[in-house]
């Protein structure tokens, strides 16, 4: 089969296809041909920034074609997705079977990936930030794979006014169109109405301007892989707090409520009333090109690969 790879610490030129056998399930696990593979930020990260080369994981959705010993509730045929913590980028992978889900019928492959797991991380920061139907919301990373579901889900749980904060001022039609009330640019001076709730996906430099912009008693739910500090000052004075959120956590831990997110999202799609968006698909040796796209904050809505 095919995999793409990489040897050295660099960007999405480092990246090159092998060809490798297929891998055996073990005990729990899922053996998927893989039908779209979702590029996610924290993988594209890695690529220039772990301490040594890891494999390529992530989003997938596909066709299951065997079972390891002790599976139970999947069978060859089934159509799934979920997070990929070994080789992603392939045309067969592992999936462990508490990060797997069924596909309905009415959804693709692709709209598996770019809904199942982006939306778990949206609606989750979400959940975390303890919301209040009325208050407000601002999304950073707004146009991005987690960013635009984010921007839907406010909505739909009860914000007064959603704000898209976003890097290129082109992307404002497009979170627009996905319900923001107004958009923001990172390198203003200030972000406008101070804000009940901020959803960070961007860390690093950004998240000063991002505390700024909370209102006293606002929380800022930090889900970013990119890092960076929060002066505690800037805490204190407003009564403000900062909360982590990560996925994956919830999953190991809370199996049952993770579920519930899925539900709630394939329900939502289903109702017209969750809308992911794919910005590009590229075929599984032009990973290199699909990293780019997201290096370069280019996406609007998810990136792809298809094998």
């Amino acid at each position: 089969m095919r995999r793409i790879r990489y040897e050295r610490i660099g960007g999405p030129e480092t990246l090159f296809q092998e060809e490798v056998p297929v891998p055996e399930p073990g005990a729990g696990e899922l053996l998927v041909r893989a039908e779209a593979i979702g590029v996610t930020l924290p993988v594209v990260r890695k690529v220039r920034e772990a301490a040594r080369p890891v494999p390529l994981g992530g989003e997938l959705a596909g066709e299951v074609v065997s079972v390891g010993e002790g599976v139970g509730g999947f069978a060859t045929g089934d159509r799934v997705t979920g997070l990929c913590f070994g080789h992603g980028y392939a045309e067969y992978a592992l999936l462990h079977t508490a990060m797997a889900s069924p596909v309905p019928a009415y959804a693709t492959a692709r709209d598996a990936v770019a809904l199942v797991r982006s939306g778990a991380v949206a609606l989750g920061a979400l959940e975390a930030a303890r919301p209040e139907r009325g208050e407000s919301v601002l999304v950073t990373a707004a146009a991005s794979g987690v960013g635009h579901l984010a921007l839907q889900l406010a909505r739909r749980r009860g914000a007064s006014r959603v704000v898209a904060a976003v890097g290129d001022p082109a992307k404002a039609d497009f979170v627009r169109s996905l319900g923001a009330d107004d958009v923001v640019t990172y390198g203003r001076e200030t972000w406008g109405e101070p804000v009940d709730v901020v959803l960070d996906a961007v860390g690093g430099a950004l998240l000063t301007p991002a505390v700024k912009a909370l209102a006293p008693g606002g929380r800022l739910v930090a889900y970013s892989s990119g890092g960076g500090t929060i002066e505690a000052y800037d805490l204190l004075s407003g009564g403000r707090s900062a909360i982590g959120f990560q996925v994956a956590i919830v999953a190991r831990t809370q199996p049952q409520r993770y579920a519930a997110w899925i539900e709630e999202l394939w329900r939502l799609f289903g109702e017209g009333a969750l809308r992911p968006a794919i910005h590009a698909e590229f075929a599984l040796a032009d990973a290199a090109r699909a990293h780019a796209a997201i290096e370069t904050r280019a996406n609007r809505g998810k990136v792809v690969l298809v094998p």
